[in-house]
């Protein structure tokens, strides 16, 4: 299977931040939206990092009270990790257990068309071996 069958089921609404916007504009996205990562854009919508609820909390440690004024630019993390629709979701949720990467932006043509969670990968899975236990259940049961 593949990240797009993830992204049909979930949606591809990706929330962004630029990388000039203070870090309080970006966790207040993040609160309204219920997510733990927003994807950090520059001017030409090119993905520059990540920043997510980790570098939130490791950043309002390390500056205290001056940690809402600070840049998104300061806090993300800039070595991004992506993936494409048509990667295979079992390869990218080794990588990211592997990796220990909870959010991955899926980019396809070099254009951002979403993002999946490492809890979007468990619960396919999850979802894909209950079903497959339906199904062994139901072929034994009616054989």
């Amino acid at each position: 299977m593949f990240i797009e069958t993830i992204l049909r089921q979930k949606g591809s609404s990706v929330i962004t931040v630029s990388a000039e916007a203070a870090l309080s504009v970006a966790a207040s996205l993040m609160d309204t939206n219920r997510i733990g990562a927003v994807v950090v854009i520059d001017e030409q919508d090119a993905i520059v990092g990540v920043l997510s609820e980790r570098d939130l909390v490791r950043h309002m440690a390390r500056s205290g009270a001056a940690a809402p004024d600070l840049k998104v630019s300061y806090a993300m993390t800039r070595s991004i990790i992506t993936a494409s629709g048509q990667d295979d979701i079992d390869a990218c949720l080794a990588q990211m257990t592997d990796r220990r990467i909870r959010h991955l932006p899926i980019v396809d043509d070099g254009r951002l068309v979403g993002i999946i969670s490492i809890g979007d990968l468990v619960k396919w899975k999850i979802d894909s071996v209950t079903a497959e236990a339906e199904a062994m259940t139901a072929y034994i049961k009616g054989g």
